[in-house]
């Protein structure tokens, strides 16, 4: 069966909800299961491709730091007409001189800073510090692509559960409504007891309508999320085998793994690195400079100049106006926020840590619950139905405990897709939820390889993967 809209079984399920919630999605062997649509969403989500492409563009400012140990090349070269007129005045009265030549010439210069405050040194350690927070920032990416899509999984199925219990409402209120005309007939029943059923099946169709409604708002979510259509989802587990056995083996995980913290720590050595870089701007440099040139007709026809030095350099600042040390304290207040940024990350982390990890506990509570009251009322409905065959209950009585049951399963139904949602976020909010903890079948994307691939590349305008 699949799970588009129009094809959704009105069939009235019977049983607890756990077991409408199995009959109504469990289909042939080749379902689809949370962990091959979590594989379709890693390998195909464009935002995730996206942190990926973002990534790789950082990664590029490590050659470019690198690039201030390397010497600069420039070459140049010209060409030109000159023509000289020349009167010479003598004894034998004015001479004149004429010379047309083409000038031209090609040069070649190298720079290369030998010292410049440890200002490259220090670009290059920012610059992998920026690469290892944009690691972590991608795993976060990671982390709430994989929630987004488990919570979009479970809630197709949870809706279309729904849509299959308001059928099988509709379905049962349909039969009890044609019975109770039929009473009203021969006179057991009056006129108001058919319109509280006439009134119950008006809300039960409302109800679906609302229920089909939610459905169609889920699959949307889902294409967008994991990247096609749901079809024939299978049941899904929660992760509590992933789980620690203690909230403050949780806590203590988090604020060491979580790629939040990972991320905002990197964010405070960028920041520190920065205040170095500039700092280093009111240091001397030393640099050395090499030039050659050959020049043909220089300042006349037939003359040739052929020249190379090598000159060194020593740049000392003495004063900008201030920029610099603006600049300075600039970077120092952003160090500070750096700082408390990395603080209220691990505030936020414990939070999280603490709000899923009651959350989940209070889902299977529920669950237990919701258990126990379709239990109770189920016998409650069959004693009613029975005495109001007697006269001894309304039909109202049995409106009202119908509803009571139905209540129970959509109760049960919410809880168990609570409890798997929530037990993915718990282990994101540890900092573990990734394909390779899920073990989902896919290659594993490596942020290194193209790390490794840039980060001696000299020259060369084309990416690793050929663009």
């Amino acid at each position: 069966m699949g799970y588009e809209v129009g094809t959704v079984t009105r069939k009235a399920l019977g049983g607890i909800a756990a077991m409408a919630f199995v009959a109504a999605l469990l289909s042939s062997a080749s379902a689809e299961t949370i962990d091959s649509a979590l594989a379709r969403a890693y390998m195909a989500n464009p935002d995730l491709n996206a942190q990926r492409a973002q990534l790789r563009a950082i990664d590029e400012n490590v050659p470019r730091a690198l690039s201030g140990y390397r010497p600069r090349v420039t070459a140049s070269g010209d060409i030109g007409v000159s023509n000289l007129d020349v009167t010479r005045n003598t004894l034998g009265g004015a001479r004149l001189q004429n010379d047309g030549f083409w000038p031209r010439g090609a040069a070649v210069t190298i720079d290369q800073t030998l010292y410049n405050g440890n200002r490259t040194g220090n670009s290059v350690r920012r610059a992998d510090s920026s690469v290892l927070a944009g690691r972590a920032s991608l795993r976060t990416a990671e982390q709430t692509l994989l929630t987004d899509g488990a919570t979009a999984y479970m809630d197709v199925l949870r809706d279309t559960a729904f849509l299959n219990l308001r059928s099988a409402n509709i379905d049962v209120l349909s039969e009890q409504l044609r019975q109770t005309q039929d009473r009203f007939n021969v006179g057991e029943v009056t006129r108001t007891d058919v319109a509280q059923v006439e009134a119950r099946l008006a809300a039960g169709r409302s109800e679906w309508s609302l229920a089909e409604g939610n459905l169609k708002s889920s699959i949307a979510r889902y294409r967008q999320v994991i990247g096609v259509e749901p079809k024939q989802l299978a049941p899904a587990k929660p992760l509590e085998r992933l789980l620690p056995k203690t909230l403050d083996e949780a806590v203590k995980s988090a604020l060491t793994d979580h790629p939040a913290v990972i991320a905002a720590a990197h964010n405070v050595d960028v920041a520190q690195l920065d205040v170095k870089i500039v700092e280093s701007e009111l240091y001397p440099s030393v640099g050395l400079q090499g030039s050659a040139q050959r020049r043909w007709d220089y300042q006349g026809s037939n003359i040739d100049l052929i020249q190379a030095q090598v000159v060194g350099r020593l740049n000392v600042p003495i004063y900008e106006g201030g920029e610099t040390y603006a600049r300075v304290r600039q970077a120092k207040e952003t160090l500070g926020q750096r700082q408390l940024e990395l603080d209220l990350a691990r505030d936020r982390v414990r939070a999280a840590v603490v709000a899923t990890w009651s959350q989940l506990e209070a889902a299977k509570a529920r669950i237990q619950a919701a258990e126990a009251q379709i239990q109770a009322a189920t016998i409650a409905l069959n004693g009613v139905r029975e005495e109001a065959k007697v006269g001894q209950r309304t039909t109202l009585d049995v409106l009202i405990t119908d509803q009571d049951l139905l209540s129970a399963r959509v109760n049960l139904v919410a809880a168990q897709r609570d409890r798997v949602v929530i037990s993915y976020q718990v282990l994101a909010a540890m900092g573990r939820l990734s394909a390779v903890t899920l073990a989902l079948k896919v290659d594993e994307y490596n942020s290194a390889t193209h790390y490794n691939q840039v980060r001696d590349k000299w020259i060369g305008l084309r990416t690793p993967d050929g663009r």
